[in-house]
């Protein structure tokens, strides 16, 4: 656990742009950001407050995975989204055995196609905190997956502060991924599909991926034509994307991208991870002291950047079929 001497560096740094200085962890959230940018600064808050000790790696039906989401609502109530449909908070809560779970969903209201819906999503839950284990016990889940919550709301607080959105989109933490994708199925079950246009999903961005710097790759990629509209709204800059290179890994139905596919909506998970050879996966080592920040915010605005033209109604992908 690293926590400590990177809260110390992380004052450091606010200190020099002349910023106030938050408390510790998990009052760190209280550190004002630039709503009109994705920057550095904003993903690194969310990425050590969402992976720090405190969360107790975010398993489902702990105290730290309600942590968790108590963080990211009010991260969406001051960002200044709405609440998903009928419900009264920002918790979609549902049973899964003797188990209450809960996504976390904020909504941004489309322009002039307010019923055509849009989602980005990344899953919160984690492996949580195995006692019987010497040292460090303490699953934090960084890279897997606080990198991809960060980057979702990032891109909240990005899209809010752009304000022209056509189409609406949808916020969503999943909950239950590590169990079996159980908050995407769960969701699933509560909407049409057929007025889901996309399903932007973001998985373990915290590493240079395997084609370099300034790279992604997105699995499913010929399952639609999602990623060709991205490839295409990305050139011109310098980043690139690519399809998942790890075809034996089955990775497409292995993300919460897969309960919206399923349903014929083209969903992708976009990753850096290089998964092949990563030592931190699904170990308690997956800290954010082993993540490059800037990886994270690079991948972060390219996403936006390549799927402005779907968010704004001028692309729409096709549709999948199983």
């Amino acid at each position: 656990m690293k926590t400590k001497l990177f809260i110390l560096s992380f004052l450091l740094v606010v200190t020099a742009y002349g910023q106030e200085i938050p408390d510790l962890p998990p009052t760190i959230e209280h550190y004002t950001v630039k709503e009109s940018t994705i920057d550095s600064l904003t993903v690194r808050k969310h990425l050590y407050t969402l992976s720090d000790d405190a969360m107790e790696g975010r398993k489902i039906g702990t105290p730290g995975i309600e942590k968790a989401a108590k963080y990211i609502a009010s991260e969406f109530e001051r960002i200044g989204l709405e609440k998903f449909k009928d419900l009264s908070s920002f918790r979609q809560s549902f049973k899964e055995g003797e188990l209450d779970l809960f996504n976390v969903i904020g909504v941004l209201e489309g322009r002039s196609k307010n019923d055509e819906f849009v989602v980005i999503s990344a899953h919160y839950d984690h492996l949580g905190v195995k006692n019987e284990m010497v040292g460090d016990k303490i699953f934090n889940g960084a890279d897997d997956d606080a990198s991809g919550v960060a980057a979702v709301l990032a891109l909240a607080e990005y899209f809010k502060a752009k304000g022209d959105n056509e189409r609406t989109i949808v916020f969503v933490a999943f909950t239950g991924e590590e169990a079996g994708m159980l908050g995407s199925t769960y969701f699933g079950t509560q909407i049409d599909a057929d007025k889901y246009i996309t399903g932007i999903n973001i998985e373990m961005i915290g590493k240079e991926s395997r084609f370099g710097p300034k790279t992604a790759w997105l699995t499913g990629f010929d399952r639609s034509d999602f990623g060709k509209i991205i490839q295409k709204n990305l050139v011109g800059t310098a980043y690139k994307l690519y399809p998942d290179p790890y075809i034996e890994f089955d990775l497409f139905y292995r993300s919460d991208n897969a309960s919206m596919a399923k349903l014929g909506i083209p969903a992708h998970t976009f990753s850096t991870g290089p998964i092949d050879r990563d030592k931190h996966y699904h170990k308690v080592s997956d800290e954010a002291e082993t993540l490059n920040v800037t990886t994270i915010t690079e991948t972060v605005k390219a996403i936006a950047k390549g799927t402005e033209s779907i968010i704004n109604g001028i692309d729409t992908p096709q549709r999948i079929k199983e």
